[in-house]
C-alpha cells in the first residue's frame, strides 16, 4: 500500500473515532429499571401479532456494529435500534435500496446509552440494506429481509 492510501486509511479511522466519542456522557444510569431516553419519534407499538426486534448498535474492542445485523422481519414488526456505546444513526439509503418505496429517513444520532429509534416495518417484501453513516467504511451495516406471512 503507497504512502498517500495508508494516509487516507489512518484520517478516516481518526475521524470515525471522533464521531465515535463526540456526545458520549459518562454516569448515565442505564441499569434494570433506570428509564432510558427515546428518540424523537417514541416507541411504536407493533401491528396486532407483530413483536419488537430489538437491534443494538455499539462501538467497542470488536469494532462498530449492529446486533444481530441480518434480521428477519414481517409487516407489523417494529425494528428497535437500541444505542449500547457510541454515537450511531440508522440510515436505509435509497441508493443501496433501488427500487424501494417509503424508505424512512436517516435517523438522528442515538447519542445516549439506552436511546431507542424505532422503525416501524411497512416495508414491501424484500431485501434492505441499512448502514450507521459515519461508521459504514468499518463495516457497520445490516440487511433486513422483510415477509409478509408468518
Amino acid at each position: 500500500m503507497n504512502t498517500s492510501r495508508v494516509a487516507v486509511v489512518m484520517i478516516t479511522g481518526l475521524i470515525a473515532l471522533g464521531a465515535c466519542s463526540k456526545g458520549e456522557k459518562g454516569g448515565a444510569d442505564t441499569s434494570a429499571g433506570a428509564a432510558a431516553p427515546a428518540a424523537a419519534g417514541g416507541e411504536a407499538t407493533p401491528a396486532p401479532g407483530g413483536k419488537v426486534i430489538v437491534v443494538t448498535a455499539t462501538s467497542d474492542e470488536k469494532g462498530n456494529y449492529f446486533e444481530p445485523n441480518d434480521i428477519e422481519a414481517h409487516k407489523g414488526d417494529v425494528l428497535r435500534f437500541t444505542l449500547k456505546t457510541g454515537v450511531h444513526n440508522v440510515h436505509f439509503l435509497p441508493d443501496s435500496n433501488p427500487g424501494k418505496k417509503s424508505l424512512p429517513p436517516a435517523s438522528d444520532m442515538l447519542q445516549l446509552p439506552g436511546q431507542t429509534l424505532d422503525i416501524p416495518v411497512n416495508f414491501e417484501e424484500g431485501k434492505y440494506y441499512f448502514q450507521c453513516d459515519p461508521h459504514a467504511a468499518l463495516g457497520m451495516k445490516g440487511h433486513l429481509e422483510v415477509e409478509h406471512e408468518r
